[in-house]
């Protein structure tokens, strides 16, 4: 008897997930940024997307967003959509929300000009795209300030910025007083060279070098010469005085 309403109960379990005209809900899933600012009396974009499992048209796409005060408080509508956007007609926001979406891309944003500080506090977004009509709503919570303040981002990029600017203008300084200490130890030696030109006269130049070089090798050249010639001469004499010798010989013989 157990078993078989075990199984009874197994079909009707089953029978439920395909029995014709059954609907499952499933959820929406809404995207937008937590914390948004903006500088007094300037234009921002609140952004919202949203995914759906179900086919997305214009007409099938319900869009509310609203707001809450910081102070608290109830919600107060900011804009409607529904087939075509409905911007609000009286309130704080009158005049300052336009849509900024495009629903066919999954996009419900919209834009606030003119901000003031009565906008601060937090935005909601809600989209209903049946049969999804399940998952939490997106929430901004937006700050009007007098002045842009940095980000982490900023901060870290102004400092990397910061900091590479310094390293090049230290090269920069570093090559030019190489550059400098050159050219000045170029200009001292050149100046040195042309005061020791100027106090000795014997000093001369590369050109007037050689020259010298090249009478002097010729002066040698001329000396040696000379000094091989001077025993040659001697021999011719020593030649001349024995054929006189001889002659003088003769002589005695013919006597």
């Amino acid at each position: 008897m157990f078993v078989p309403m075990c199984r009874i109960w197994l079909l009707l379990l089953l029978g439920g997930f395909v029995v014709p005209g059954v609907r499952h809900v499933s959820a929406i899933e809404i995207y937008t940024a937590a914390d948004v600012e903006a500088v007094n009396g300037t234009s921002v974009k609140l952004k919202c997307t949203f995914s759906s499992s179900q086919p997305v048209s214009l007409q099938s796409v319900t869009v509310s967003w609203n707001f809450r005060p910081l102070s608290g408080g109830t919600d107060e509508s900011v804009f409607f959509y529904q087939g075509v956007p409905y911007p609000p007609q009286a309130g704080r926001f009158k005049g300052h929300a336009v849509w900024s979406g495009d629903i066919l891309r999954r996009d419900v944003s919209i834009s606030l000009h003119e901000v003031k500080p009565t906008f601060n506090g937090t935005f909601t977004c809600e989209v209903r795209n049946p049969p999804d009509v399940q998952g939490s709503n997106g929430e901004i919570v937006f700050r009007v300030v007098d002045k842009v303040s940095l980000s982490e981002i900023g901060i870290l990029a102004a400092a990397v910025g910061g900091a590479c600017a310094i390293i090049l203008v230290l090269l920069c300084i570093f090559v030019a007083v190489r550059y400098y200490r050159k050219k000045q130890k170029e200009n001292d030696f050149e100046a040195n060279y042309r005061a020791e030109e100027w106090k000795d006269p014997t000093v001369c130049s590369p050109e007037e070098a050689v020259h010298l070089t090249v009478v002097t090798s010729k002066k040698e050249a001329d000396s040696s010469d000379d000094e091989e010639s001077e025993p040659s001469s001697g021999d011719d004499d020593e030649e001349e005085g024995g054929e006189e010798d001889d002659d003088d010989d003769d002589d005695d013989d013919d006597d």
